[in-house]
């Protein structure tokens, strides 16, 4: 996704919350750039706070969801605790997990200084609960899509898991992959997004579309075969 202006990456906005395609590369927040985060960027468009409600890494693209008022951000925040809000990412891989689906249950140690998470024993005094479901959708070029549903939002959780169990993601050299990406970064997509919109809190279901990158494009078949 190439964006010309901020406001192509909208997926949703109203009064109560706006939804955005996060391109790979551009951070949520941090404090070395603060005014190109998306946080900044969306605050200046909405011309309102926002509340951020989960997050993605800055080498990852595709949906996050910001409150615009605290009210809200208190029944998503709610949502999301009670995991009611459905969060399913689609990742590439080198190496084809074998099971080729099932579920993975980890406890991650988040260390700060390395700025990477690691997968612990239970008793690990750090260690925070992790799990996600994943499914093999196909091969295409070498390279086999991977789809995943995230009951857990922890630090780094999709690249930690799924390194653990032999399937690196693409251009994720610090979780394994053998080599960066051009644009280093890596090839992870929070496709789906589902949850109970205020104030009528009615279901509804969103999702981004794939990264124009043409490894990317090349899952497209895979997908509407799925």
């Amino acid at each position: 996704m190439n964006l010309t202006t901020i406001k192509d990456g909208i997926i949703l906005s109203n009064h109560h919350l706006i939804v955005y395609n996060k391109p790979a590369g551009m951070a949520i927040q941090s404090m070395q750039d603060k005014e190109n985060t998306l946080e900044v960027k969306l605050t200046h468009y909405c011309k309102t706070a926002l509340y951020p409600i989960h997050r993605i890494d800055q080498p990852c693209s595709g949906l996050v969801l910001f409150a615009k008022k605290k009210s809200t951000a208190a029944l998503l925040n709610e949502q999301l605790q009670n995991l009611e809000i459905s969060r399913v990412y689609l990742a590439i891989v080198m190496v084809k997990p074998d099971p080729a689906a099932g579920q993975l249950h980890h406890y991650l140690f988040a260390h700060k200084k390395s700025n990477k998470s690691y997968v612990v024993d239970a008793g690990h005094k750090e260690g925070k609960k992790a799990e996600l479901e994943f499914e093999w959708l196909g091969e295409a070029d070498g390279h086999h899509l991977l789809k995943i549903q995230l009951f857990t939002g922890r630090h780094h959780q999709i690249r930690s898991q799924l390194s653990s169990i032999g399937s690196p993601i693409k251009g994720d050299v610090k979780y394994g992959a053998k080599i960066y990406n051009q644009d280093h970064n890596i090839h992870l997509h929070a496709w789906q997004l589902e949850f109970n919109q205020p104030p009528d809190m009615k279901r509804i279901k969103l999702e981004a579309g794939l990264p124009d990158d043409p490894t990317w494009q090349i899952m497209k078949p895979l997908l509407q075969e799925n």
